[in-house]
């Protein structure tokens, strides 16, 4: 797999948000309406990601700076946009996606990611906690739902 640093307004970017999207749709009945803007995940807000299998765009994966404190860290930033294409699926792409996000966000100096998930998504909840994150606060958009959960991790410094 190749991953790629795109605006989040490119074409591949686009279409992979979409089925996303359309993911959420048929497992909670709507859209994810979290606020988001371009400018998240422009430096030194943010960076957004495609991976590529074969040429074939097949994953996202975003961060953003965030004002959450937590794990006891306060240079967060959040994950966005995490998704895998059904067909590349249970072979291993959003565990390197969630490392690259990781890596990348620790080289710009952010100490801990969070993120926000559902209930409905256990597969991504169980990447995440095999990964090392714990759950943390509520926080975001859907901060006091049920269905939301959220987990953080603190980040290995980039050592130059």
């Amino acid at each position: 797999m190749r991953i790629q640093r795109v605006p989040i307004t490119h074409p591949d970017a686009q279409l992979l948000v979409e089925a996303v999207q359309e993911e959420y749709v048929a497992r909670y009945g709507g859209r994810d309406e979290s606020p988001i803007t371009p400018s998240d995940f422009d430096d030194p807000q943010g960076q957004f990601f495609v991976g590529y299998v074969d040429g074939v765009p097949v994953t996202t994966g975003a961060w953003r700076r965030s004002t959450v404190v937590a794990l006891g860290v306060d240079v967060t930033a959040e994950i966005k946009r995490m998704y895998v294409v059904p067909a590349q699926q249970r072979r291993g792409i959003a565990r390197r996606m969630l490392a690259h996000l990781e890596s990348t966000a620790a080289a710009a100096g952010v100490e801990g990611l969070v993120l926000e998930t559902g209930l409905e998504q256990p597969e991504a909840i169980a990447l995440y906690t095999s990964s090392g994150y714990e759950p943390v606060p509520g926080f975001g958009y859907y901060c006091g739902s049920d269905l939301s959960r959220t987990f953080g991790c603190r980040l290995h410094p980039v050592v130059e």
